[in-house]
């Protein structure tokens, strides 16, 4: 149910303890909890887009992540928090929200989804991603017994529209079980995500097929399943870590690289600065265009949705790579 947004008097929060939530759904209104559908609280958008498409009426789907708010800074308030108490189930990815990892673990909420748990998550080293012509989708398994994501591995896998298939596959098998009244649904809504994001691995793969070179630069090294997918070499300017700062060796060796391999285009993205990208690019010769890693979808987002954005980032991709 819809709720209004407003401030709560100290004492009003605690008689009403868990009670007292709102967060941020489709149109950012909707309870997390406590209401006549399948309540679902989502990390970020990846997880989202997945629990809305495979949920469909029957889901009320909300997230921890606000639209524009780097997803891997998340730090949750206490209401946040007891969000997850309040939900019928909580979809995320371990390892790559420290804090979502560490209130899912203390949190009673009955079906915890993992996607990470779901595909095979990969190393792919801190810069350079991948090396075009690899054929590794090797799956590690997690650092321990404990079940513990290893740091190592890449989370990045929404940007493969195979490995993100697999995950939906895999929850809309929990949702069935979760909530077996609506299984026929969900079944149906699953199948019909799956025939849409094959589709977008078959434009993926015709767009790709002929290109000038193999090679792109990019600011965040979030695309190396993609990369590797599509048979290209990320060179990223950062690491996994959107927020750190390249070394003046990174710099010179990318400046170098752009001339052997015919590197046109440094990408950068909209939620984190595009300050050393366009420094790299403009010392080096090169272009400057959005390739967005699809944490969030906001009013600079080039499209609505998963499938829209993942369309521009193709014809991003085909402008800078020379498709044929």
């Amino acid at each position: 149910m819809n709720v209004r947004r407003h401030l709560i008097p100290t004492a009003a929060v605690t008689a009403l303890g868990l009670a007292a939530l709102t967060a941020c759904s489709t149109d950012g209104s909707a309870a997390a909890g406590n209401t006549d559908k399948f309540d679902v609280v989502t990390s970020f958008y990846p997880m989202q887009y997945l629990a809305e498409q495979i949920g469909g009426a029957h889901a009320n789907v909300s997230t921890l992540t606000e639209p524009g708010q780097e997803p891997h800074d998340l730090e949750l308030s206490a209401r946040q928090t007891a969000q997850l108490g309040e939900a019928d189930a909580v979809l995320y990815l371990k390892s790559l929200q420290p804090a979502v990892d560490e209130a899912v673990a203390q949190s009673e909420v009955r079906t915890k989804i993992d996607a990470a748990s779901l595909t095979g998550l990969e190393d792919h080293g801190d810069i350079e991603h991948s090396h075009e012509g690899e054929d590794a989708h090797a799956e590690e398994p997690p650092a321990d017994d404990s079940g513990a994501a290893d740091p190592a591995l890449d989370p990045h896998v929404w940007l493969d529209p195979v490995k993100y298939a697999q995950i939906a596959d895999g929850v809309g098998a929990a949702f069935e079980k979760a909530d077996p009244d609506h299984a026929a649904d969900y079944r149906k809504n699953t199948a019909a995500l799956v025939d849409k994001l094959g589709d977008l691995h078959t434009r993926f793969t015709e767009g790709l097929r002929n290109t000038d070179t193999k090679v792109f630069f990019t600011n965040h090294a979030a695309f190396g399943y993609l990369a590797e997918r599509y048979g290209l070499t990320q060179e990223a300017i950062n690491g996994l870590d959107p927020e750190s700062e390249p070394s003046p060796a990174r710099i010179k060796e990318l400046q170098e690289e752009a001339k052997a391999d015919g590197v046109t285009t440094v990408f950068y993205e909209t939620l984190v600065s595009d300050k050393t990208a366009k420094t790299l690019a403009a010392d080096a010769g090169l272009r400057t265009d959005v390739l967005d890693p699809l944490e969030g979808i906001t009013d600079k987002s080039r499209g609505d949705d998963y499938i829209q954005v993942m369309d521009a980032n193709l014809a991003a991709l085909q402008k800078a790579l020379g498709s044929a």
